[in-house]
């Protein structure tokens, strides 16, 4: 495993991206499995609470939290929402528990988000007013729910994409003065940042909108948020080009964008660069460093401690 890191606080390419993701394998190889122990000890519980943060067109979408262990009366966290992948039209939260877990275990209160899927009248534009709603209702309830109302997004391919969204493309109604549906930052794992020219996140917008103005690296602006990346460098369906443009235009705006190449991996950090939809062997020493790199980018923002 080689990884190229490249921590760009201050200084561009196009990719055409993704096609379906549909095996629940692509969320669970970034797991990282811990012990079922209770609250009270030194990890996070195995099971969330699950909350209703949004009704919509009579369907209820859930946050599923899991909260840090060892917590003191009164104590604040700061909160990670994680938005699953799938290509837009698969998935469940619960590809994202285990990484929940490990988030809370750091010192977060980690959120595992449901969205509504593409499939009928439903396309990404619903799935991105979901995952702003969620940033909003965190922020919103944040005195309720125990939290400091820092709020840093994580998000895995399509995840990625509309995660990353709500910091460039910008959510609904984000022009009204107070209103907070962007992250504090962005930790992104083989994120879809530049769809501009990608046939099949045109086709599961079903023309209602310019593709161009739901790609992040088109919409990078000076108050995007600091974003970490983990990519692949063969990935075949989020290519690497897409987070190079994001991160140079980024950087290229005085923002910050650290970007973590790992060599001779596809797709979710696969060795098996022939099928990069499934049968995915990921790399374990790429994953270890990737969530390392990850976990120092929340240390040096100061959202978690070094221990």
């Amino acid at each position: 495993m080689t990884r190229k890191s490249t921590v760009m606080p201050a200084t561009a390419e196009q990719g055409s991206i993704l096609r379906i993701m549909l095996a629940i394998g692509s969320l669970l190889v970034l797991a990282v499995v811990v012990s079922p122990l209770e609250a009270a000890q030194d990890t996070a519980s195995e099971q969330p609470s699950n909350i209703m943060y949004r009704e919509v067109n009579g369907q209820q979408l859930s946050a599923h939290m899991f909260r840090p262990p060892m917590r003191g009366e009164g104590e604040k966290f700061d909160a990670v929402l994680l938005f699953h992948g799938g290509g837009w039209n698969a998935g469940t939260p619960e590809w994202s528990f285990d990484t929940a877990r490990r988030f809370a275990d750091w010192g977060m209160v980690a959120i595992a988000i449901e969205y509504r899927l593409s499939g009928g009248d439903v396309t990404p534009i619903e799935a991105f007013e979901d995952v702003c709603e969620s940033i909003r209702w965190v922020r919103n309830n944040a005195a309720d729910l125990g939290l400091s109302g820092r709020v840093v997004g994580y998000g895995v391919s399509a995840g990625g994409h509309l995660v990353a969204a709500s910091g460039t493309v910008g959510c609904p109604d984000s022009e009204i003065e107070g209103d907070r549906s962007a992250p504090d930052a962005l930790l992104l794992w083989s994120p879809a940042l530049d769809v501009a020219t990608d046939g099949w996140f045109a086709r599961m917008l079903q023309g209602r909108v310019a593709v161009s103005d739901y790609s992040p690296a088109e919409r990078v602006t000076r108050t995007t948020p600091p974003t970490s990346i983990v990519i692949g460098a063969e990935d075949t369906l989020t290519p690497l080009s897409g987070a190079r443009r994001y991160c140079n235009r980024l950087v290229s705006l005085g923002g910050v964008c650290e970007l973590n190449v790992y060599e001779r991996v596809g797709h979710l950090l696969t060795r098996n660069l022939a099928n990069q939809e499934g049968d995915f062997d990921p790399d374990p020493e790429a994953m270890a460093d990737g969530i390392e790199r990850h976990r120092q980018f929340l240390i040096e923002l100061g959202f978690i401690s070094n221990p």
